[in-house]
């Protein structure tokens, strides 16, 4: 899990509540059953109305993916790449199929263009096949991103449309005074539930899938520079330097994080 992703949500939450008593308001008043209807079910009931339904069967998924930190060795696919240039240039492409049949620590990304360069395919084409892919796995992951991105555009409108039926109640009812307040205070929680729902939920994990298919595609790009390289026998040192340019220092001295597993023989996926 990414005890960071869960520390920040709670802690978002938390801290409305808390300064909401503060200011001498009581947490439990926030409590709406009207409200969540409208906005937290209206919400699911509009996204999912937005998209086709082999998608929204995929969001427990992507929680997933938002609540996992799956990290990079960025040094550890470096070194592998190097390895596999070394190996293919002192034994020959063919001694790669090892790689392929025989290691079961390869990725299915990396072995797909191992495979294909096995079976002949020119340099060209086995780029064009890989970034098909990796094109194909960063529209999945936008498909992801964007459920919840849309639900972060309809949570704060239903909840307008929540606070306009509370205040068509209170004005139907002017001839009980001693209630406006109360149920003026109940109108505009719907507010608070669209707008709060929207920042401190829709949103962020909509962003926090952008973000970490970003890491994913930048990783899986290396992968096919790597393969191109080994391809077209470059000198290992020269596909290390290449695979270099994509990272920062500290990535490159494995701030990033190490994998879990064994990293070191790729954990770029095609897809999730």
């Amino acid at each position: 899990m990414d005890i960071f992703v869960i520390i920040f949500s709670i802690g978002g939450l938390t801290s409305i509540i808390v300064a909401f008593w503060l200011e001498g308001g009581a947490p439990l008043h926030l409590l709406s059953p009207t409200a969540f209807m409208i906005v937290i079910l209206g919400t699911i009931g509009a996204t999912g109305m937005s998209f086709p339904m082999s998608e929204i069967k995929k969001i427990p998924k992507f929680f997933k993916v938002a609540f996992t930190n799956k990290k990079y060795d960025y040094p550890g696919l470096i070194e592998n790449m190097k390895a596999m240039s070394k190996t293919a240039r002192t034994k020959g492409i063919l001694s790669l199929e090892k790689e392929v049949l025989e290691n079961n620590e390869i990725d299915a990304f990396t072995k797909r263009g191992l495979q294909f360069i096995l079976d002949g395919l020119d340099p060209v084409k086995t780029r064009e096949a890989l970034e098909s892919d990796l094109e194909m796995i960063e529209h999945r992951h936008h498909g992801g991103a964007a459920i919840f991105e849309a639900a972060g555009g309809f949570a704060p409108t239903l909840g307008i449309i929540g606070t306009c039926l509370g205040l068509i109640n209170v004005l139907g009812n002017l001839s009980e005074p001693d209630k406006l307040g109360e149920s003026i205070a109940v109108a505009f929680i719907c507010t608070l539930y669209g707008l709060a729902t929207a920042n401190l939920f829709w949103l962020p994990i909509g962003t926090n899938l952008k973000n970490k298919s970003k890491k994913e595609i930048v990783y899986n790009s290396m992968i096919i520079e790597g393969l191109i390289l080994i391809q077209e026998g470059a000198n290992p040192n020269f596909v290390e330097e290449k695979l270099k340019g994509y990272l920062s220092m500290k990535e490159l001295e494995g701030g990033g994080g190490k994998s879990e597993g064994k990293p070191a023989k790729g954990k770029g996926k095609k897809g999730k």
